[in-house]
């Protein structure tokens, strides 16, 4: 269950069927500019069902300090975002929101998230196959590889 941007509860099991990549956001951060990336990836894919669920999270250097209505703003201006954006989420911590808790626990390295615009790839039968740092482009050819991967 997530808060999505328009402020309903959302079941992520509503996804079932769909490869997810799950990638924490940040507005003034130096992997902003990924927003661009994330969306023609979503453009490419949706259609073989891939959907991208953005979670604004201003745990790393308060880089995501606007409401949610400022994020949307600022993402579909700039960005011409359509996928899926949540309410902020806090990723670290006690507070660590339940999805974030589950990826962690699912990932091979069981690690914390270490910056903003990471990635987690979940395929359609709900399992995680891929974590990706920040480092990590939208228009990286590896990861192009493994969203078609999951998607079949």
């Amino acid at each position: 269950m997530a808060v999505n941007a328009k402020g309903e509860h959302q079941d992520l099991g509503s996804f079932k069927g769909s490869s997810l990549l799950i990638v924490n956001l940040a507005s003034k951060c130096g992997f902003t500019p990924q927003y661009k990336g994330l969306q023609e990836l979503y453009e490419t894919y949706k259609d073989k069902g891939l959907v991208i669920l953005g979670f604004p999270c201003n745990d790393f250097g308060e880089q995501e300090p606007g409401t949610i209505e400022e994020i949307q703003d600022f993402c579909s201006i700039n960005y011409g975002v359509n996928f899926p954006l949540f309410d902020k989420v806090t990723i670290l911590g006690d507070d660590k929101h339940p999805l974030y808790q589950w990826l962690i626990d699912h990932s091979d390295s069981h690690e914390d998230v270490k910056w903003n615009f990471e990635k987690f790839l979940v395929n359609k039968d709900g399992q995680l196959v891929g974590r990706y740092s920040s480092n990590v482009a939208p228009e990286d050819q590896e990861l192009r590889q493994d969203i078609e991967a999951a998607l079949k």
